[in-house]
């Protein structure tokens, strides 16, 4: 997926090392939503995302960095969110992707659940920890 936080002139960046930041986060990105148009319904799959992506770093990764800008890509506009963490990495990134599949601690809806609310999902991830990149376009 492109980095289009790279090329963008308005990113905000979120440190997340709290439930607080991960609230903060899922602010951050609800206003960013709104003021690139997103419908409501779009508004609301894409901070529902964003919002599970954000726990999971915190809870499995230790925290980390979240990146969020407006995108324009061949004449539609979208949010792109990135989630940057620096911890032990997902072991087995099929089995962690699959519907109900869950480490025991969830509803196994986070990273399979999140795929399904956003329209470009990839995600990275080994032993220095996980990237996970969403990009939500509006209809």
């Amino acid at each position: 997926m492109k980095d289009y936080a790279a090329a963008s002139t308005s990113t905000e960046t979120v440190p997340v090392a709290t439930s607080g930041d991960v609230v903060s986060m899922r602010q951050t990105v609800r206003t960013l939503a709104q003021r690139c148009g997103l419908s409501l319904v779009h508004q609301t799959k894409l901070v529902t995302a964003a919002s599970e992506l954000g726990r999971n770093m915190l809870v499995y990764g230790g925290g980390g960095v979240v990146r969020a800008a407006p995108v324009v890509d061949a004449g539609r506009s979208g949010v792109f969110v990135e989630f940057r963490d620096k911890g032990p990495g997902i072991a087995d990134l099929e089995l962690a992707l699959t519907d109900g599949w869950t480490s025991g601690n969830g509803m196994g809806l986070g990273l399979s659940g999140a795929k399904r609310l956003v329209d470009e999902f990839d995600i990275e991830s080994g032993p220095s920890g996980t990237t996970v990149r969403i990009v939500k376009w509006g209809r």
